[in-house]
């Protein structure tokens, strides 16, 4: 029997098990799913089935970068538990990731999960993962990650809270890194604090405006307040909001968090160059924040207790 992608998929989705096991297993008994599973567990393959059920939605994000500064990568490594996430094994773990992606080339996940585990070749990172599972005792989760690079600036990175958020801010400049490290750390810890969506206005696309308009004219037309306004007052209103609520969303048009004046960040970072006799153009930003998204795990030990003597 012809064993499809499908088939794998599916199997692996069931067992927690590498691709490449469930293919094996898949092969080993004629396509039959059932059996597929008993096989893997047969040959230990499957032993993190249990665990790979289970909601991962802590864990940290690391970040690295190269010794020119021009090359990044920020992964988010899921856990179970705080506990687990704060454990120097994890930790030195997700270190790890992060440094295969900084020095891999894999531009997605499903090809990362299929490389050679860097630090032991003879598995794949995925079956590396499950290995970790099983010695850890919590499901563990390689959720996201980016490689950033910028060949004619700097990439600097910033960790809050112990890898709670991470986040890699890149610009274009001819001033070397010492000079322009303290600034850019300045706007890393702003998009740490402040989440914004875009860069620039320049990257807000017609299609987000035209949602958040529509957004605001509801709300403003279920306000009693307006049910007296006729429509252009309340359009002029409207827009009115939608271009400050942009500000809000654009790195560079927010107010940046230390300024005593009131400045947004693209004239901080302006200042800093000015004062440099250099250019500082930001290029880019990712931020990733743990958990972001993910349903957590609600832990009720009197109900679990209850739940076991009864």
């Amino acid at each position: 029997m012809a064993i499809t992608a499908a088939m794998v998929k599916e199997l692996r989705e069931m067992t927690g098990a590498g691709m490449s096991d469930c293919k094996k297993a898949l092969t080993n008994t004629d396509g039959d799913i059932d059996k597929a599973v008993e096989w893997l567990k047969e040959n230990g393959l499957a032993k993190a089935e249990k665990k790979a059920g289970r909601i991962a939605a802590e864990g940290i994000v690391c970040v690295k970068v190269s010794e020119d500064g021009k090359k990044a990568s920020i992964v988010e490594v899921n856990s179970e538990t705080d506990f687990v996430a704060k454990n120097e094994k994890f930790q030195t773990y997700v270190g790890a990731v992060a440094d295969q992606i900084l020095n891999g080339s894999s531009s997605d996940l499903e090809s990362f999960m299929a490389e050679p585990w860097a630090l032991d070749t003879s598995v794949t990172v995925e079956e590396n993962l499950k290995s970790m599972i099983a010695t850890i005792g919590e499901n563990m989760n390689i959720r996201r990650f980016e490689r950033v690079e910028e060949p004619n600036g700097i990439i600097v990175p910033y960790i809050h809270a112990g890898g709670k958020i991470g986040v890699l801010v890149k610009a274009s400049t001819t001033a070397s890194a010492d000079q322009v490290t303290e600034c850019l750390k300045n706007v890393a810890m702003q998009v740490a604090a402040m989440n914004p969506e875009f860069l620039t206005p320049d990257d807000i696309s017609d299609e987000y405006k035209k949602k958040e308009l529509e957004i605001l004219k509801a709300q403003a037309k279920n306000d009693p307040k307006n049910a007296s306004k006729p429509d252009d007052i309340i359009e002029k209103m409207v827009t009115g909001r939608l271009n400050k609520e942009l500000k809000e969303v654009c790195l560079t048009e927010q107010v940046y968090v230390k300024a005593e004046n009131k400045e947004n960040v693209g004239q901080y970072v302006a200042s800093v160059a000015k004062e440099l006799g250099t250019q500082i153009d930001l290029t880019g930003f990712v931020r990733f924040e743990t958990g972001e998204g993910l349903e957590k795990k609600n832990e009720d030990f009197a109900a679990e207790v209850a739940a076991q003597i009864g």
